[in-house]
């Protein structure tokens, strides 16, 4: 059979058939559930259109004020990255890299990197590097977190409501435009219509033999034969995209653990230890993650304080613990349930990045509260430690190969060397 009328499921394994798809419909994976392919009719076109509306609400965003606060007579404005430079003044570089690279770097990257493909798509031509561009739309995509930097807005408004007067700029009219413009662009995007206008070396074309080990490419998804020619390094790549090719990931477990041991060693850090410190007419307070929700709480507004106190404290633990239980359950072959197991897993990854919230308010409490004796606040080392475990943990859950849980029913020599 072709490898393109075959699909593998990237969370359970299963090989199956990928037939054509009528407008609108999708495609489910027949053991897990996960979802496999969507058709998106027009796709290229709208995707396109969108992805230059993008381009323009970006710019519009990072070359307008953003927002301003007014107390007694004194004005402080802002841009996009006013925040991202304090923090790098204040010494916290590690901070401000990550706000950076989230906030800023990954959405305009992946907007770019989508206009650099579909403009000659659209135009009929593939121009060199074509598959490599495309790659990296996908890599960037869980890192770019404007919808939770709309959310940290919207929490440091309240916190400053006794305070000051926010003043809202058209950069912010712009960036909360670019949010949902973007969110329509990954979703009217079918990346199955840019791969196969690649065309597949002719050691791809052949049909894949029944009962034959097989490699599916975590990014295009082409299923290739299991003993494609290795590189002089031993490394096999997709024949469509250049991806490296593994039956499993790689040391799936060691990393997890790893990472997961970092994770909750800073956890512990991160919620004992300050965020910030606020000073106000000589009054100095510092503030935790947990001492942020309970400031919401007691102002009323009980949804918001919900919101952060799970995103920020129990969605770490909980990320921490599941992803625990996954790997416990893999160590000692568990077959119980793993369909609601890889259902656990595919719920973190989509949850993960919300943690960053409190983050994004203390670098929007920087940027804006920065008027002398009046008002100040400063970043603390709480908020390293909490950024910290949160790119942890999403790297952990990244790492995590959910396609274990299903190889304990039946042990295979890839399997083995991944829990090895």
């Amino acid at each position: 059979m072709s490898p393109d009328a075959l699909t593998q499921c990237l969370e359970c394994g299963l090989l199956q058939r990928n037939p054509p798809l009528p407008p609108g419909a999708i495609l489910r994976c027949g053991r897990c559930g996960a979802l496999l392919h969507r058709h998106r009719p027009q796709s290229l076109e709208r995707t396109l259109a969108l992805t230059l509306a993008g381009l323009i609400l970006f710019l519009v965003a990072h070359s307008f004020p953003f927002l301003a606060l007014e107390l007694r007579g004194q004005v402080r404005a802002t841009n996009l990255a006013t925040g991202v430079i304090d923090l790098y003044r204040e010494g916290m570089w590690e901070l401000a890299g990550a706000v950076l690279f989230t906030s800023i770097l990954a959405p305009g990257l992946q907007l770019c990197l989508l206009l650099l493909v579909l403009m000659p798509l659209w135009r009929g031509r593939l121009p060199a590097g074509f598959g490599r561009l495309f790659r990296q739309v996908k890599t960037l995509t869980p890192w770019g977190m404007m919808d939770v930097f709309m959310l940290g807005i919207l929490v440091s408004t309240v916190k400053l409501a006794d305070l000051a007067a926010i003043i809202p700029g058209p950069g912010l009219y712009a960036f909360a435009l670019l949010i949902l413009v973007l969110a329509a662009a990954q979703a009217s995007l079918d990346p199955d219509i840019v791969w196969s206008s690649l065309p597949l070396p002719a050691t791809a074309r052949g049909a894949l033999r029944p009962g034959a080990p097989t490699l599916a490419c975590p990014i295009c998804e082409l299923v290739s034969p299991g003993d494609l020619p290795p590189d002089r390094w031993g490394h096999r790549h997709c024949p469509r995209c250049g991806a490296r090719l593994h039956h499993r990931k790689p040391r799936s477990l060691q990393r997890t653990s790893a990472l997961l041991l970092a994770a909750a060693i800073l956890y512990v850090p991160a919620n004992l230890l300050p965020i910030m410190q606020t000073t106000s007419l000589g009054r100095v307070q510092s503030d935790t993650i947990l001492s942020g929700a309970l400031y919401l709480l007691q102002s009323g507004m009980w949804p918001l304080a919900l919101v952060v106190f799970v995103a920020s404290i129990l969605v770490p633990l909980l990320k921490i613990l599941i992803l625990v239980l996954l790997l416990v359950s893999i160590r000692w072959r568990w077959t119980w349930r793993p369909r609601d197991r890889t259902r656990l897993y595919r719920i973190l990854e989509l949850v993960g990045r919300w943690s960053m919230v409190d983050i994004f308010v203390v670098t929007i409490l920087v940027a804006l509260v920065q008027l002398g004796n009046v008002a100040n606040v400063v970043a603390q080392s709480g908020a390293v430690f909490f950024a910290a475990v949160v790119v942890l943990t999403m790297l952990a859950a990244m790492s995590f190969d959910p396609r274990l849980i299903w190889d304990t029913q039946q042990e295979t020599p890839d399997a083995r060397s991944a829990r090895t």
